[in-house]
């Protein structure tokens, strides 16, 4: 499994800003929206294109467009913000919902939200996640999407677990990682470390 850490520094400054506790929700929305964007640029180089001719104001010249219909799949809740971000760059992409939280007693990951079509109808999936911690949830729903049937899919996300990356390497070791940086560890109630706390309750201000 390949795991790509973004060396970028306008991703690493919005990085200390989002880990800090002072930063109020609606900021942290902002900054999560803002490192999406980096992060799924990062995750598309490799998309293939097809060539078209294009009509400039002064002559005919070639041009691209995507040859792949891009799914964005968050995994609820916290994944939620990160959407806004993905469809800044790709506008026409689907987004399917899938609903999964984590048991705080055996970390272990619930589904409880999944409305996918009987078949899939794009080739390529983002999954989009703030937090890798243990991968319960990641693993979890790239398990279903390759049951839904889609061949190609990544993980898009901010801060990695080396716990979580462990587990994604030895379930799903084809789907490549984007994040903004790989922490140091999981605590006993499995959040990262240093991290910058539970994403969804700070971006819902519920915490």
């Amino acid at each position: 499994m390949t795991v790509h850490v973004s060396d970028h520094p306008l991703v690493a400054h919005k990085l200390a800003r989002i880990r800090n506790k002072q930063t109020d929700p609606k900021k942290f929305r902002e900054l999560i929206r803002e490192m999406s964007a980096l992060l799924t640029y990062e995750a598309t180089r490799d998309l293939a294109t097809n060539q078209i001719r294009v009509q400039t104001p002064l002559e005919e010249t070639e041009g691209s467009v995507l040859a792949e219909k891009i799914g964005l799949v968050p995994i609820l809740r916290a994944g939620l913000g990160m959407v806004e971000g993905v469809w800044e760059l790709m506008p026409s992409a689907e987004v399917w919902h899938i609903g999964i939280y984590r048991d705080e007693k055996s970390f272990r990951p619930v589904e409880y939200y999944n409305k996918l079509p009987v078949e899939p109808t794009v080739s390529v999936c983002l999954v989009l996640d703030p937090m890798l911690a243990t991968g319960g949830s990641a693993v979890a729903t790239v398990d279903i999407l390759k049951r839904w049937g889609v061949n190609r899919i990544k993980f898009v996300g901010l801060i990695g677990a080396p716990e979580g990356i462990s587990n994604m390497e030895q379930h799903h070791p084809d789907v490549p990682v984007y994040l903004a940086a790989v922490d140091d560890h999981l605590n006993d109630r499995a959040f990262i470390v240093p991290g910058l706390g539970d994403a969804g309750d700070r971006q819902f201000g519920t915490a």
